[in-house]
């Protein structure tokens, strides 16, 4: 007898998958075991190469029989922490299966996606005898909780794709953009001098609480799709930090700023540098900065990665050809999909903000579930994420599909 190529082995290889995922955790910079099974998982399912780059994103790779586009089917491997487990009602790293459901850190953000997109890359090239033109890349990304964008840029300068599918979940709608991010930094500069004589320093304390008066003057501009851009205090901290008996000399602040499609890093510093340029000249001694805040850290395979916190913003057109392509491929697997836009940063932000790569956003699961305790995953949005993912993949290389593969 032949492999079963059906729809229920390949969801089968997904629930395994998910389920082995949780079980390797993968804080950001500590993803290897998670990447390794990853990769074990893609070669057992057929693909032609898995393994990790510099970084260590895992990228599996299936070839079809001729030169074709590139499709890239993007998810991170990589999780938030779990500060305290014993809250949480299932283990964390357990993948317990209870009612339809596995449970554990990472499965919807986003082992799950990244295990259904692996599957239904798999039963794609299988259902089809690898009879399409073009080339199937599956990633599993690293430190995308850290840095969305920075690590997925060794991804597409390797592999040059022609479309992306982020798999963030979405609930298997179809997401055509997202606002971006950035971290922007003020600082304030003071004198120090000793507390019992503040006459003869600069608190940059006060200082630092004039500027965010006047930043909370900013209007932050709109997009009738995406919404506001916008600009939240995040955090505050003085120098020396605790400050005993002293005027605190400096003073920093952190702003999240979400930003629309086409801001540019200029566009988004310019009313804060005007703040700061209205208090240089009203205020004696007011002396201030901006910029926007920098990462580095390393990478499990020993990597440097850095960048600054600046994530583009994109959308496109709902008419846009490929979207409806896209569309069309999902509602003839019988699925019924919306569209719409994701309400927070992804990868995206590189594929699409900066390398300006069509890109689309299909994932299983709630978006709300992110980060929580007792995550989960619906096996059901398991099992319509691997069909979902065959047909994005038929769709965009133009191979014919049913509704199911044989047995």
């Amino acid at each position: 007898m032949g492999e079963n190529h059906s729809q229920e082995a390949y969801s089968q290889k997904a629930v395994d998958l998910c389920r082995a995922l949780v079980a390797r955790p993968s804080l950001s910079g500590r993803e290897k075991e998670a990447a390794e099974t990853l990769a074990a998982a893609m070669l057992e399912m057929g693909f032609d190469s898995a393994g990790p780059d510099r970084c260590g994103n895992v990228v599996g790779v299936i070839e079809g029989n001729g030169p074709g586009p590139c499709v890239l089917l993007d998810g991170h491997i990589d999780t938030v922490p779990v500060p305290d487990p014993s809250v949480w009602t299932h283990p964390p790293f357990g993948g317990d299966v209870v009612d339809g459901r596995i449970y554990g850190r990472g499965t919807s953000d986003m082992k799950g996606a990244v295990a259904c997109m692996a599957a239904g890359a798999a039963w794609f090239a299988a259902s089809v005898d690898r009879a399409f033109k073009g080339t199937v890349c599956v990633a599993g990304g690293v430190h995308e909780e850290c840095f969305e964008g920075v690590a997925a840029r060794e991804i597409s300068a390797a592999h040059r794709p022609d479309y992306v599918i982020i798999g963030e979940a979405s609930e298997l709608n179809l997401k055509i953009g997202q606002r971006g991010r950035a971290e922007i930094v003020v600082e304030t500069i003071g004198r120090p001098a000793h507390s019992a004589s503040p006459e003869k320093g600069v608190n940059a304390v006060l200082m630092m609480q004039r500027l965010i008066e006047r930043i909370e003057r900013i209007e932050p501009p709109a997009h009738p799709v995406l919404g506001k851009g916008i600009c939240v205090l995040t955090d505050i901290k003085s120098t020396p930090y605790p400050g005993a008996s002293v005027v605190p000399s400096g003073c920093r602040a952190t702003y999240d700023r979400r930003l629309l499609v086409g801001e540019t890093p200029e566009d988004v510093l310019r009313p804060f540098r005007l703040a700061i340029a209205e208090l240089s000249a009203a205020v004696a001694d007011f002396h201030a900065t901006v910029s926007f805040a920098r990462g580095a850290d390393v990478c499990y395979t020993g990597a440097p990665i850095e960048g600054e916190r600046f994530f583009p913003g994109w959308l496109h057109e709902p008419d846009e050809p490929f979207v409806q392509d896209v569309l069309a491929g999902l509602r003839a697997a019988g699925l019924a999909p919306r569209v719409s836009h994701y309400a927070f940063c992804t990868n995206g932000s590189h594929y699409a903000g900066e390398a300006h790569i069509p890109t689309l956003g299909f994932g299983p699961s709630l978006e709300h579930l992110a980060h929580t305790i007792d995550e989960y995953i619906a096996i059901e949005q398991l099992e319509k994420g691997v069909l979902g993912y065959r047909a994005i993949l038929g769709a965009l290389l133009g191979a014919q599909l049913g509704a199911r593969s044989p047995e």
